[in-house]
């Protein structure tokens, strides 16, 4: 697959992942949305849900990876993308590492809890078993204005 072929599916996949997002904003949630790919179909999708269910764990991801593995039958769900619309937390990146995601998506950088290249740099830590091919930035100013303007709202 080309570049640019791979630009606009991923490309695609983030406006998917950015409308379970807004979903997420509608339920006074932090607009987070996420979406699992493989071989071309959405295998799982989710948006941050932690305040609604009283965990702290319940982030997009998370459920999206949840989710996901009950689908496969399989906690490796090898030969995915995971699209997102934030830079994972280091929870979140332990979890995307362990289930052996091939590929990471993510919108919007996150300079002072993300952990794939800001404040921690899992995606290449050495002591973790598997490393995730990752591309920060698709529909960045999107994503990180929906976070922005929810943010602005609630102070």
């Amino acid at each position: 697959m080309d570049v640019e072929q791979d630009n606009t599916l991923d490309e695609a996949w983030m406006r998917h992942a950015f409308r379970l997002a807004q979903h997420a904003e509608s339920l006074a949630e932090v607009p987070v949305g996420a979406v699992l790919v493989q071989n071309g179909r959405c295998i799982a999708e989710a948006w941050n849900y932690p305040i609604s269910l009283n965990d702290p764990t319940a982030h997009a991801e998370i459920l999206a990876l949840r989710e996901a593995g009950k689908a496969l039958k399989n906690y490796r769900l090898t030969d995915t993308t995971l699209y997102v619309t934030l830079e994972p937390c280091v929870m979140c990146m332990g979890a995307i590492s362990h289930a052996r995601v091939k590929r990471l998506v993510f919108g919007a950088f996150d300079a002072r809890r993300g952990a794939v290249c800001n404040a921690l740099n899992l995606a290449d830590a050495s002591f973790l078993n598997h490393r995730v091919d990752w591309h920060g930035g698709v529909l960045e100013a999107e994503c990180a204005g929906l976070l922005r303007d929810f943010f602005r709202a609630r102070r």
